[in-house]
């Protein structure tokens, strides 16, 4: 029978906390934003076309969604003005998901909400810690993105 390595366990560990992690922040976004008309998911899908209009799957991709979820956000978002779907010059049916106007003003309220939550979030962390963990979770995603397993 085969075990776990010390690192396994421990790295089960580090998934486990991951998920309750996970679920803090999601809670915690909704807090930070629901009286804006924004849930996390929602956030997420406007954070991820901040710098540029992007096609519902490539956001899923970006985010680790699955396509369908993003498409039902957007869809949503749209139907409130925070985005609107335009022309795809790169491909004819998947339209790019742009922030409008009305969107652009809300990401501001919540960047400025998420200076301030995540300036306490950080204290009493170092950059360099916060460095390591990023590593470690850039390392697993990558990893994770490449295993087909």
């Amino acid at each position: 029978m085969t075990t776990h390595t010390a690192e396994a366990i421990r790295l089960t560990d580090l998934i486990l906390e991951t998920f309750r992690l996970n679920g803090r922040l999601l809670a915690a976004g909704d807090r930070l934003t629901g009286d804006l008309g924004l849930s996390s998911a929602r956030w997420q899908v406007i954070g991820a076309i901040t710098d540029e209009p992007l096609p519902v799957a490539q956001i899923a991709r970006n985010m680790g969604l699955t396509r369908q979820a993003v498409q039902r956000v957007a869809n949503v978002l749209a139907h409130e003005g925070i985005v609107a779907f335009a022309e795809n010059p790169n491909h004819r049916r998947a339209k790019l998901v742009c922030l409008t106007e009305a969107g652009r003003a809300v990401l501001e309220q919540v960047d400025r909400r998420h200076v301030v939550w995540s300036n306490g979030l950080a204290a009493g962390l170092t950059v360099q810690e916060i460095d390591r963990a990023l590593t470690v979770m850039r390392t697993l995603r990558q990893r994770l993105e490449t295993d087909q397993t």
